[in-house]
């Protein structure tokens, strides 16, 4: 995806094209607020493969699979001309059984983004009109109502998107000025008519994995940044620990050399550059492996994240609606693209990765209130008179725990549904949504060693630290202050996870 349009006017429109997604552009979509359109390539596109099945029906007798045919196990039923049209109509409206709590409203603004670039390849049969409709959606920030759960992914995330796609034919509820409301009427005062799906579109709106991608995709953005802090947090935890640099040493790494562990090790080295306390003499012999092995530890997580990346990656430039149309082959083609195998795997494995992040932190936590190597028992002046960071360590393990329980994979299950006719299925909807909360877990875990981490520095004396961690901390405290004596630690926990949710943690070089 790229900007066609002048300069000038990039910076509000950026416009759909066949050129691949990638991650950093859908993080500038989601921030900068630029207002999302089909370019003449898509729309071009679009339009062909649309005459093409028109055509492809008026002269044709055979049956063709959603289009004049029923859905699933009911694929054998013909479905007259006259009543193509209200077939989508029907698929939609029958298909729309979310149940549980609405998704949040960046998973809803992504799915709008990856089902319109889906359809804009040109292989789905829809009309232009429906897709600018999707992107309406988008640069209105009207969102539909998407519930979290009822997708088996395979057919794809029936469910979710048939939700999503609910507003096209005035039906179901959106999110719109921060109120929940009923789509006609909302539509209705925008001047937003509604679409009358022709034959296929329900089918195209609803096969498809945008509704995991999304999910994929958010929890790779915020992984992303989590991979950098858990770094940031781990060696201000070392410093703070008086922990020693050997284990970093590049000679280590590279007899050894995957990728994300010579990564981390090279980090922690750049962190820590300039630091005092860390080339202290009288350092014990060996550190615990919370701190010993983080290159070994934080590397295999970087390493499994980049595979994640990359499978989803492929995922959200793929067309995974079905039957699929290939106008310049004279070919419409009944397949399984949209079988979620590809994402529930990975999403599976990312989530155990992402969970040992959050549980190597949880220890290294654990090591500095425990009232070793010089270090106060629960990092305050007066243990026992004050408890101090006794209970944000339980906290901390309360969450890493419940992170193993959702980190039992969903990918190894499936179950029969549509009379038999979808006998196997990925399960991957449930993979995405727990990987999900494995993250924000994480990211609660990571705000809580920070915390720790910062107050255990203040008894080895900050100004003794790295000059990026100095800078780093000078930062932090303005939000999070030193702690002296007991106070209402959930507060502070809220301010330290909001500074992480606010700081993108740029590594030194």
């Amino acid at each position: 995806m790229k900007s066609t349009v002048p300069e000038t006017m990039a910076e509000h429109t950026i416009y759909i094209t066949s050129a691949q997604l990638t991650f950093e552009q859908l993080d500038i979509m989601l921030s900068s607020g630029a207002r999302l359109a089909l370019s003449y390539e898509s729309v071009s596109a679009i339009n062909r493969c649309r005459a093409y099945l028109d055509k492809k029906i008026e002269s044709s007798t055979e049956p063709i699979y959603g289009i004049n045919t029923g859905f699933g196990s009911l694929c054998n039923r013909s479905i007259p001309k006259e009543d193509l049209s209200q077939l989508q109509v029907n698929l939609v409206i029958s298909h729309a059984c979310g149940i549980g709590k609405a998704v949040d409203p960046e998973i809803v603004r992504l799915m709008l983004i990856l089902k319109a670039y889906g359809l804009s390849l040109g292989h789905s049969g829809v009309q232009t009109a429906t897709v600018e409709r999707l992107l309406d959606l988008y640069n209105l920030n009207i969102l539909p109502e998407v519930r979290q759960l009822g997708s088996l992914g395979a057919s794809g995330d029936l469910a979710p998107l048939a939700h999503l796609v609910l507003p096209l034919i005035g039906r179901g509820k959106v999110l719109y000025q921060d109120k929940l409301q009923d789509s006609k009427e909302v539509l209705e005062k925008l001047g937003l008519p509604q679409i009358s799906l022709k034959s296929k579109e329900g089918l195209a709106l609803l096969n498809g994995t945008q509704f995991m991608s999304a999910h994929a995709v958010q929890v790779l953005l915020k992984a992303f940044k989590l991979l950098r802090l858990a770094d940031v947090t781990a060696s201000i935890s070392l410093e703070a620990f008086n922990g020693r640099l050997d284990p970093f040493h590049a000679n280590l790494q590279h007899i050894r050399p995957h990728p994300g562990q010579i990564e981390t090790a090279s980090n922690i080295r750049a962190i820590l550059q300039g630091s005092k306390l860390i080339d202290k003499p009288g350092k014990a012999v060996q550190d615990p492996y919370s701190f010993r092995c983080i290159p070994q530890v934080h590397g295999a997580v970087k390493d499994t994240v980049k595979h994640a990346a990359e499978v989803i990656l492929r995922e959200i430039n793929s067309v995974t609606d079905n039957p699929t149309i290939f106008p310049d082959e004279d070919l419409i083609l009944s397949g399984g693209n949209f079988h979620g195998e590809p994402l529930a795997f990975v999403l599976d494995f990312v989530s155990i990765a992402l969970a040992e992040l959050g549980n190597i932190a949880e220890r290294r936590l654990y090591r500095l209130i425990a009232g070793q190597r010089g270090l106060p028992e629960f990092l305050v002046a007066h243990p026992g008179l004050n408890s101090g960071f006794m209970i944000p360590q339980y906290a901390a393990a309360s969450v890493v725990s419940q992170n193993k329980q959702l980190c039992t994979p969903s990918s190894v299950d499936s179950i029969t549904s549509s009379n038999e006719q979808e006998d196997h299925v990925s399960i991957g909807a449930n993979a995405a949504t727990k990987a999900l909360r494995v993250v924000k877990n994480v990211e609660s875990i990571l705000a809580i060693e920070l915390m720790a981490a910062c107050q255990a520095l203040e008894f080895r004396g900050i100004a003794n630290t790295s000059p990026f961690l100095q800078s780093l901390i000078t930062e932090y405290r303005q939000v999070v202050p030193y702690v002296e004596e007991d106070t209402l630690m959930y507060e502070l926990i809220d301010n330290s996870l909001q500074f992480i949710q606010n700081h993108n943690f740029h590594l030194p070089a």
